[in-house]
């Protein structure tokens, strides 16, 4: 990944209006922040939420609270929980996530 030039800035997450995206079952809310063609993006699951696709895009993703199931399409699965970290590069790994209490990440893509 190449950061593209780009001054200090302080990011208020609270600020910025979140977006929902509807899963099959529950929603996620993204907070977003774009820095060239890096995204980078607080965002919540709900309770019960199951991704509606599965993602190829490489992402960075640390949770800072609850806990997700990372499945993979070839049937691994995967926990992330509070303090955890992954990472998986673009069209490498196709994934999607699941929560059953909500989880709070922080993700760069």
């Amino acid at each position: 990944m190449i950061l593209p030039e780009h001054p200090f800035t302080l990011i208020d997450w609270d600020k910025i209006e979140p977006e929902e995206h509807k899963g099959i079952t529950g929603s996620a809310f993204w907070r977003v922040m774009n820095f060239g063609n890096v995204r980078v993006r607080l965002v919540e699951y709900s309770p019960n939420y199951l991704a509606d696709h599965w993602c190829d895009k490489g992402h960075f993703i640390y949770c800072i609270e609850g806990e997700m199931v990372s499945e993979l399409k070839d049937g691994r699965k995967s926990i992330l929980k509070k303090g955890m970290a992954y990472h998986v590069g673009d069209n490498i790994d196709s994934h999607r996530s699941y929560t059953e209490k909500g989880v709070k990440l922080f993700i760069v893509d």
